[in-house]
């Protein structure tokens, strides 16, 4: 089975879902898939930069992005800083987790359907993927890079931005 359309998980929900019970032994969800992004950070992520400047994406609206759109956002905007500014000029860092865990429930395709799903206005659903809930003006993506490549930092975030399912603004301080 492929991924569901993103716009069926945008929305943020009103409390985020990572555990199932109270009880120590059973805290935890099991089968909850391992979120796609692993790396956080990439670059140079201890060099102090001569004429520093920050560039900072951030998000218009409250939503959820999933763990593979901020896995693509982060590959997008890292192979752009590589191919531009080369490796050691550059510090990506992607700030928000994907905890929150996104469940599925297969809809019946069959007759009579209807009468099924009566009693099923809300069903529950197995964990399917994991995504990462973000407030209105949170920032998701900061790159730090020298003055003279603020430009190329800037483009880098814009393509990441691209990979975001809301929209976005990329600002520099």
């Amino acid at each position: 089975m492929g991924l569901r359309p993103a716009r069926i998980y945008r929305d943020k929900p009103g409390q985020p879902y990572t555990r199932m019970s109270q009880k120590a032994e059973d805290n935890y969800i099991s089968g909850a898939p391992a979120p796609k992004i692993s790396i956080f950070e990439n670059g140079a992520k201890n060099r102090d930069f001569e004429d520093e400047k920050r560039v900072f994406l951030r998000v218009d609206d409250d939503c959820s992005i999933r763990g593979n759109a901020l896995e693509a956002a982060r590959v997008a905007a890292n192979s752009h800083l590589r191919k531009e500014a080369g490796e050691e000029n550059y510090h990506l860092k992607v700030k928000v987790y994907p905890h929150h865990v996104l469940r599925h429930h297969p809809l019946a395709g069959v007759a009579q359907a209807d009468r099924y799903y009566e009693g099923m206005r809300k069903p529950f659903g197995r964990p399917t993927g994991r995504a990462a809930l973000v407030d209105e003006g949170q920032e998701v993506i900061f790159v730090r890079i020298s003055g003279e490549d603020k430009q190329i930092g800037r483009k880098a975030l814009e393509r990441a931005g691209k990979k975001i399912p809301v929209g976005y603004r990329v600002r520099m301080e």
